[in-house]
């Protein structure tokens, strides 16, 4: 019988990208830091940008750059109006796409909200090593992604396979 794997904190960034939310009103922002806190993960920075493709861009930059941090969780920017810019912003950074966590994520979230969840355009991938992960600006929508899939794949003791345990490996070539 394998020894169970210990929990691994991880050091993880936050950005909300709104035009209109400030550290008193950025509520999404507040579920996210709480829920990693109490999951025992640590945060490494939190930062609220603009709805622009280039300073969403620089404030990810400087975290895949950093070595100390291993994951980022972006809310907002992710539907369909002219403001919406979070995907066009981060896909090209990326060295490789999560489709699983976008597939996933929209087919928990048409449980709660029906047919609206097609307009979501949430996604994940992986640069530099550090995981990124792109959510809906809500609040609801950020504690779905957190609860049912975040939560347990940002933790080394989840069975059979999480995110965490990958960590090691992702620099192989």
């Amino acid at each position: 019988m394998s020894a169970q794997a210990d929990f691994v904190p991880l050091n993880l960034c936050v950005l909300t990208v709104s035009d209109t939310r400030t550290p008193d009103t950025d509520a999404s922002g507040d579920f996210l830091v709480l829920a990693l806190g109490e999951a025992g993960h640590a945060l490494h920075d939190r930062e609220i940008v603009r709805d622009d493709i280039y300073a969403i861009r620089a404030i990810v930059s400087r975290w895949i750059a950093d070595p100390k941090a291993h994951g980022i969780l972006v809310t907002g920017g992710t539907g369909f109006t002219g403001r919406d810019a979070t995907p066009e912003a981060i896909r090209p950074l990326l060295d490789k796409e999560m489709p699983g966590f976008g597939e996933m994520f929209r087919a928990l979230s048409f449980e709660e909200i029906g047919t609206s969840t097609m307009q979501s355009r949430a996604f994940a991938g992986l640069a530099n090593g550090t995981f990124v992960f792109c959510l809906p600006g809500s609040t609801s929508a950020c504690r779905t992604a957190w609860d049912k899939l975040l939560k347990a794949q940002l933790d080394a003791r989840t069975k059979p396979c999480n995110l965490a345990g990958l960590m090691p490996r992702l620099g192989e070539r």
